[in-house]
Parts: C-alpha cells; structure tokens; sequence
C-alpha cells in the first residue's frame, strides 16, 4: 500500500485540514525530514495551493482548522499552528491560537519554517550569488573546504543534495559529502 493509500485511509479520504473530499493529494509537511505517515498529510488542492502561496490565502477557508487543529496526527497539527500564524491579524486565529498547545519538539517544527515570526525576524539562508535557499534544495561547493575533525576535504564542485538550514544561523546550512554529515557555511555554495 503507498503513501496516498495509508493518508486516504487514515483520514477518511477527505483532506486533514477542511474535510473536502475533491482532489486530494499527499503533502509533505516541510521541512521534510520525516516524511512518510508522520511527516505528511492528505490536503485538497485549494488547501494545498494555499499553503504554498500565501498571496492567494482565502481566510475564511481556514474556518475549519477550529477541528483540524486538535488532530491527532502531528502533520496537521503543525500545519495548522502555521496557517493560524499566518492569519492572525484576522483576529479570530489568535484566539484559537491561544487555545492550541503544541510540545516542544511539535512546535520546533511547526516554526521550522518561519511562519508566525515578523518579516524582520526571520532568518533567511542565501548562497553565494544571493538565491534564498530552503530545506531540500540542492547547492554546489563553489571552493575546496577542510572538515574540521577529520581529514577529508570537500572538493570544489560536489553536490550536495537536500539541505537541511540551521534556523538559529542564517550562515549555517547542513548536508551529507561523501556520507559524512557536515556543517557548511552559505558563502561557500551555490543553488543547483
């Protein structure tokens, strides 16, 4: 049985979020570091596009997390703290936000992305040409770097596939090279 089959059955083949039953598909709850049942949800389209564009966000859509947000599922608890930010200026959002409770490490992830934080507050990783990098993206060394602990030295060029930003450090981003996970600094790649 694959992904979309286990969130349909999960949920009722309807989305997580608003309970439409019309265009469904898996979403995958960034930063996707989980994936699979726990780190996905099944989303309608118009929920889906909405969450990926915030210019087209239709407030009163959202009506419906005041019951998707005491889900039981983490993915659609985050998501939902995350739209709630996104639309507390409405008024409403704010008080169920205020209702929400999220554990340390559910909320972790639920602001992994920025949302609910004042465009000056968030961190933003960009490569060396300036291009806004985000969690899965995949960069280029542009200069041989030495690892430090170790006697490897990453060479001009590699690829390395789906980051992982540092939400503290907006000079931090994290990947493998050649199967060692390391730390690198922004200056010294270019997105692919």
């Amino acid at each position: 049985m694959g992904l979309l089959d286990e969130l349909k059955e999960r949920s009722g083949n309807a989305c997580e979020l608003c309970g439409s039953t019309e265009n469904l598909q898996v979403y995958e709850v960034p930063p996707v570091s989980v994936g699979g049942m726990d780190g996905s949800l099944l989303g309608c389209s118009t929920c889906i596009g909405q969450i990926e564009n915030p210019d087209t966000t239709d407030a009163n859509h959202w009506r419906c997390l005041n019951d998707s947000m005491w889900s039981e599922h983490d993915a659609v608890k985050v998501v939902a703290w995350r739209m709630l930010n996104r639309l507390k200026s409405e008024g409403w959002p704010q008080d169920l936000l205020d209702m929400m409770y999220l554990e340390h490490e559910l909320l972790a992830w639920a602001k992994a992305t920025g949302e609910g934080q004042e465009e000056g507050e968030k961190i933003i990783h960009r490569d060396i040409n300036g291009v806004v990098l985000e969690n899965g993206d995949n960069v280029v060394l542009v200069k041989d770097l030495k690892v430090k602990g170790s006697s490897m030295v990453a060479k001009q060029g590699t690829a390395v596939r789906r980051i992982s930003l540092d939400h503290e450090n907006a000079e931090y981003i994290e990947g493998k090279v050649d199967g060692q996970h390391i730390v690198i600094l922004t200056k010294y790649v270019k997105k692919t």
